[in-house]
């Protein structure tokens, strides 16, 4: 009878062995399986605190002033050399220093934007890891090429600036009046007007950027982009007039144009996005 009693529960035995056995089996499949995206997904599901939140912005910006502050004294090591490139597009000029330090003054304002144009690759870099940890997977693949877009239309905006608006504004400055009056300008407000136009019409050459982002977001598509034109054209025309400091035609209608453009080159660059 014991006999009988072993043989009976032998089987059982090996089956119950064989199931744990098929159960450690799957086990495993399920965690080799799973495991990368239980991981990946608890680290993007890390939260932060607003404390957190606060202390990243903190440090980001502190850094961000580093790299602008260390620009700067680069610049300034170096700012008669920029001064006399940016005297370049107003050439048979002679610039005047109308009140004491006035130049010194001009120094520091050259260098200041010269160091924040210099520091604005880490400036950038410093905005992308503050803001990465909150973007999704597909966000993040986008966020390179936006900033790498930014950035080159940024100092292409600059260049047509320096290349063609000022040239074109300082020209008809210069032959207006040049037979009646002696070109003799104020230092400071020339570099007064100089800067600001670089810099507006670099701030003007993102709008292929902000179609592309507001295309993501699903704001408006490239067919209501194309419907707005006329309205387009009117606000190139007003953008023009309100980002030139100078109130000849010339300036206004060049920076109007490439406001133009740019809109209508964003256009089709949300066209190719399949927006």
């Amino acid at each position: 009878m014991l006999e009988t009693l072993s043989e009976a529960e032998q089987p059982n035995d090996l089956s119950g062995g064989q199931a744990i056995e098929q159960i450690g089996k799957s086990a495993i499949a399920i965690a080799d399986s799973d495991d990368e995206p239980i991981v990946d997904e608890a680290i993007e599901d890390v939260e932060m605190s607003l404390f957190d939140h606060l202390e990243e912005l903190r440090s980001r910006i502190f850094y961000a002033l580093i790299a602008v502050f260390a620009g700067v004294i680069v610049c300034f090591a170096f700012v008669n050399k920029i001064v006399a490139l940016l005297e370049i597009p107003a050439q048979g000029v002679k610039f005047l220093q109308l009140a004491p330090g006035e130049y010194f003054f001009v120094s520091i304002k050259v260098a200041g934007y010269s160091g924040l144009l210099v520091a604005s690759p880490a400036i950038l870099y410093q905005i992308v890891r503050f803001i990465l940890p909150g973007l999704t997977r597909k966000e993040k693949r986008a966020i390179a090429p936006i900033v790498f877009g930014s950035s080159i239309l940024f100092v292409l905006g600059i260049v047509f600036a320096y290349e063609l608006l000022i040239p074109a504004a300082l020209n008809f400055f210069i032959s207006y009046g040049g037979d009646v009056v002696e070109q003799f300008w104020s230092i400071d407000r020339y570099f007064e007007f100089v800067l600001l136009l670089l810099f507006s019409t670099g701030l003007a050459f993102q709008i292929p950027v902000i179609q592309a982002l507001l295309a993501m977001t699903g704001i408006v598509n490239s067919a209501r982009m194309l419907a707005g034109w006329r309205y387009v054209v009117l606000g190139a025309v007003i953008l023009g007039a309100v980002l030139t400091p100078s109130t000849d035609p010339m300036t206004q209608s060049l920076l109007a144009g490439a406001v133009g453009l740019l809109y209508f080159g964003g256009i089709f660059l949300v066209k190719a996005m399949g927006k």
